[in-house]
């Protein structure tokens, strides 16, 4: 999907890791929640509530997901799913775009 159609956009950002992570809040008629973001190259460690489902629009990073001891390469058009209440780690290698969808 390119586009989303009849939505509502928090315009506060939502900013991490000093202003190298930012992302605006989107969010569906029907209640889906979606963030769209943009990550400078660096380390990070999230934490999850929900399940996630993090797409990368754009760029190249390696993926540590919970109970893997292997990194994953994750570039432009691949994803990976993040079970709820866990946390995964990323090194990002390059300016990466990217859609994270909140699951119930």
């Amino acid at each position: 999907m390119q586009q989303f159609e009849k939505v509502t956009i928090i315009k506060k950002a939502n900013v991490y890791f000093d202003g190298k992570v930012t992302s605006r809040t989107v969010l569906f008629e029907d209640g889906e929640k979606k963030t769209l973001g943009i990550m400078m190259p660096g380390e990070y460690e999230f934490g999850t509530g929900k399940k996630e489902i993090m797409e990368i629009m754009a760029g190249n990073l390696d993926v540590l997901l919970p109970g893997s001891n292997e990194w994953v390469t994750i570039t432009g058009g691949q994803s990976f799913e993040v079970p709820a209440n866990s946390s995964f780690k990323l090194v990002v290698k390059e300016l990466t775009d990217y859609c994270c969808s909140y699951l119930d």
